[in-house]
């Protein structure tokens, strides 16, 4: 039996990633259990067991009386001729460990103390699957599409499942069962039930870590992602900036013939990416954020976090995109509140003059950069940042 019963430590252990001192003391609080419904009281009682062997003593700590008309609790006291029979040199006073044989337990103290042992191994897994995907908050993993939960949908991450709600899924997006996709874990919360796991395809943060999988240069430090703007399913921008200058920031994020940018590409169902230089100048900053718009002229302003553009006219529907999304994304890009006009609408400004617009462009130094969103654009209007 202590044989069977290491093997069974052991597979547990393995499998169930439960060390065997938990799973131990589990085995020693279930015989007490036992002994408290069988004896009606267990303070007394005391449960050994030896790591190495199995073996296992169950004993009582009684003290010995003079007499048996002295004893008042069968469960705490024995008599000095009862004692004497387990030990020779028993004294009245002293405490005697007298054993107990766990055969004679009833039917329903064994199983209470069965299910004392089982509960524990539930808890234990259950506590070691939250601890192993808590460490993997806002991380990236790879997960198997179960079913439709409502509008939800159940996603299998191996030794749990997650739930990917409606407002985290990319509009449009229709997935089968057994599909493996890439997700986002939001959040771990430990529940009565188990570890309640939330994840996510619209983060922008999927997309960065993504990247860091994907190109070597980000995952050692070389190429750092500076921000990044997302609207899921149709278009991020990402600024990357190279800590050598030997290594273009830009063409390792590509990669050879675009393999890099078309593998995250695919993963994310044909989400258009573009990935741009970042510049500690904001102007510059601006400039890129724009791309593939051309730019006549930046005035930034650091302090307001607002800046001014001008674009050729021809440039002036490429610069602010379908439905001001290409300028949406520069102004969540770049942290800046941009107003774009083309140069028409520049020189036809009152107080404007162009040659003072390009000389405080390019007189600007050097400005700080700091992360902002913008949630609403009108054309002809500013960008706002929320």
């Amino acid at each position: 039996m202590n044989k069977e019963l290491m093997e069974a430590l052991d597979i547990l252990e393995k499998e169930k990633e439960i060390s065997k001192e938990t799973l131990f003391e589990a085995i020693e609080n279930s015989l007490v259990t036992a002994c408290k419904n069988h004896f009606g009281k267990a303070d007394n009682i005391k449960v050994e067991i030896n790591r190495e062997t199995c073996d296992f003593l169950c004993y009582a700590e009684k003290e010995v009386v003079e007499s048996k008309d002295d004893v008042e609790d069968d469960c705490l006291q024995i008599a000095l001729e009862d004692a004497k029979e387990i030990s020779t040199k028993a004294e009245v006073g002293e405490i005697l460990h007298v054993e107990i044989k766990s055969k004679e337990f009833g039917r329903i103290a064994t199983m209470n103390a069965k299910n004392v042992i089982l509960q524990k191994i539930r808890e234990e897994e259950r506590s070691v699957i939250y601890n192993q995907y808590y460490e993997k908050e806002k991380d990236v993993v790879t997960g198997v599409v179960q079913r439709y939960v409502g509008r939800n949908i159940s996603i299998n991450l191996g030794k749990a499942d997650a739930m990917l709600s409606e407002s985290e899924q990319v509009k449009g997006e229709v997935f089968k069962p057994t599909e493996r996709i890439r997700v986002y874990i939001l959040e771990v919360k430990n529940t009565p039930k188990g570890p309640h796991i939330n994840v996510s395809r619209t983060h922008p943060e999927l997309v960065k870590r993504l990247f860091e999988a994907e190109v070597t240069e980000i995952k050692d430090g070389t190429v750092e992602i500076k921000s990044i703007a997302r609207e899921a399913g149709s278009r991020t921008k990402i600024a990357v900036w190279s800590n050598n200058p030997n290594v273009d920031a830009v063409g390792a994020c590509v990669g050879l013939n675009g393999a890099r940018v078309n593998a995250i590409v695919e993963e994310l169902r044909g989400e258009k990416i573009d990935i741009v230089n970042w510049d500690e100048n904001p102007g510059n900053l601006i400039q890129n954020a724009l791309s593939p718009a051309k730019i006549v002229a930046v005035f930034a302003d650091p302090d307001e976090k607002t800046a001014k553009v001008v674009v050729p006219d021809y440039q002036l529907s490429l610069a602010i995109g379908k439905e001001g999304q290409n300028a949406r994304l520069a102004a969540r890009l770049t942290g800046y509140k941009i107003d774009i006009k083309s140069e028409t609408q520049a020189k036809d400004a009152p107080g404007f003059r162009y040659e003072d617009y390009v000389d405080e462009y390019e007189d600007y130094e050097d400005g700080e950069y700091e992360e902002g969103y913008d949630e609403s654009y009108e054309e002809g209007a500013d960008i706002e940042n929320e």
